[in-house]
């Protein structure tokens, strides 16, 4: 079973950035599927980015502000979100899977916020 650690939440203004990164214990090469979901309490999770197959796609409410990228070497996904708003508020999932399976991470805070 492969582990997700995010990391990189906190608390930006609006219009600011943060990265997001999610670490996984071992290669990212066995991932098919990797993705950032986000979830508000009382919500339905939202994917907000994928990569799969070598493609990239992003939802509507992002697209534009947001890129999902990976570094092999360093067995790690990233989100970088740049122009934040209010409704970007949530928690962010990374989420991975492969032929070993598929894996979650333990979410990370975003607030976005004067």
């Amino acid at each position: 079973q492969v582990q997700l650690v995010e990391s990189g939440g906190g608390l930006v203004q609006p219009g600011g950035s943060l990265r997001l990164s999610c670490a996984a214990s071992g290669s990212i090469w066995s991932f098919s599927t990797i993705e950032w979901y986000r979830q508000v309490p009382g919500k339905e999770r939202e994917t907000a980015a994928t990569i799969s197959g070598g493609t990239i796609s992003y939802a509507d409410s992002v697209k534009g502000r947001f890129t999902i990228s990976r570094d092999y070497a360093k067995n790690t996904v990233y989100l970088q979100m740049n122009s934040l708003k209010p409704e970007d508020t949530a928690v962010y999932y990374c989420y991975a899977r492969g032929s070993y399976g598929s894996s979650w991470g333990q979410g990370t805070q975003v607030t976005v916020s004067s």
